[in-house]
């Protein structure tokens, strides 16, 4: 199989009912399916984490970097993406795209590593409030364990042509295009140089970017507080999302109706080839 059609298999396998309280069994099954994924590259580690009197799990594949490297020398990229939905919906977009992308990311690297040793996290927990990656965050942050970059994948598949399908917070809309035809890359003042070189090589890919800084953990503007990067920013790491910037864009996001026939399996595709060609270059 071409990427494509590996993204769209995982889509298939992913994509479905899989809130942790109300579609346990669609929620187990997902959570499998990553664990045996990852298991072809490595070993699993299993982060565990407590919500009232019930435990959850962030799954972790830790691969190493080029031959010659010394892993003690480099710290992690992690990437991450979260394997829960909101009820009532398959989530296609909403996270199983980060998640599909995650796993091709794992298969990427195992066969060719990069410069840094990667760290790739299936996050549970998102929908109830960044609980999985708040517990991860912290529990790095008091193993002093430091990282080059934390990205968190958030809804990776959504593209729209047409003029005025772009919203913003305001005052946003000033700088940026209407059109929803890009993928969204935000990260706090240190990943500036990283949101710049990562923009370029998705657009060499033939995938529209934008990049926005935010300074102050991006409490000036909530909106770019939505996914698993803004515990990492809390935290002091150094961290960004990517994006198809989620209810700004797609009318779908929380609904029923966020199914993979609405996705953009071709822009998909080529955000899943620029993060590639980025993390290379790093």
């Amino acid at each position: 199989m071409n990427l494509k059609a590996r993204l769209h298999h995982h889509l298939t396998k992913i994509a479905r009912e899989r809130d942790p309280y109300l579609a346990t069994a669609g929620h187990f099954f997902v959570r499998e399916y990553i664990r045996q994924e990852f298991a072809q590259w490595g070993s699993v580690e299993i982060h565990t984490f407590q919500v009232g009197t019930a435990n959850f799990q962030n799954l972790i594949l830790n691969l190493p970097p080029q031959a010659g490297t010394k892993p003690q020398h480099l710290p992690p990229i992690l990437i991450g993406a979260h394997y829960d939905a909101v009820p009532g919906t398959s989530g296609a977009d909403d996270n199983a795209t980060g998640v599909a992308v995650l796993l091709e990311l794992a298969r990427k690297f195992a066969a060719e590593p990069a410069r840094y040793p990667l760290r790739l996290v299936a996050f549970d927990m998102e929908e109830y409030g960044l609980l999985g990656s708040t517990d991860y965050a912290a529990w790095l942050k008091q193993q002093q364990q430091p990282l080059r970059l934390m990205m968190s994948l958030e809804m990776l598949g959504y593209r729209d042509f047409s003029p005025n399908s772009q919203r913003y917070p305001s005052p946003l809309e000033r700088f940026y295009p209407n059109t929803g035809d890009f993928i969204a890359l935000i990260g706090n003042l240190r990943t500036i140089p990283d949101l710049i070189a990562m923009s370029r090589h998705m657009r060499r890919v033939g995938v529209s970017s934008q990049w926005l800084p935010v300074p102050n953990r991006g409490l000036i503007v909530r909106q770019t507080r939505l996914s698993d990067h803004a515990p990492f920013w809390d935290a002091g790491y150094p961290a960004m999302m990517v994006t198809d910037t989620a209810f700004l864009r797609n009318p779908h996001y929380h609904q029923a109706s966020d199914a993979i026939a609405t996705l953009d399996l071709d822009f998909l595709t080529g955000v899943c080839q620029g993060l590639e060609t980025s993390i290379r270059h790093f």
